[in-house]
């Protein structure tokens, strides 16, 4: 895990997008006041974790099932009833920016 990018990545469509979580495992995805960290758990499924909030342990809380295919995670309505997808062009995107040594994630509130 890593923390947010300060450039916004230049993403034309939900493909390059697909593309872009295929190749980095991560990104971050800012819609309107929340920002979510999506990441595959394990190169195996794939989440949505809430910024927003820590678990006990210091981690962003999941607010997403697991999905085994980025595809489908790409669609899932995790976001009041939208997916992904839906939102796409009204929300930025970032690359996760891995720092050396970092086993927890760096909160952004």
């Amino acid at each position: 895990m890593g923390k947010k990018s300060s450039e916004a990545l230049q993403l034309a469509s939900v493909d390059e997008l697909i593309g872009y979580l295929r190749a980095s495992h991560s990104a971050y995805m800012q819609y309107e006041e929340h920002t979510y960290y999506l990441t595959d758990a394990n190169d195996i499924y794939w989440r949505a974790q809430n910024t927003d909030e820590l678990n006990e342990k210091g981690h962003f809380v999941d607010c997403s099932e697991l999905i085994p295919v980025v595809r489908e995670f790409i669609d899932l309505p995790f976001i009041d009833g939208k997916s992904i997808r839906d939102v796409f062009d009204s929300a930025t995107f970032y690359a996760s920016v891995k720092i050396e040594g970092q086993g927890t994630p760096v909160p952004i509130m």
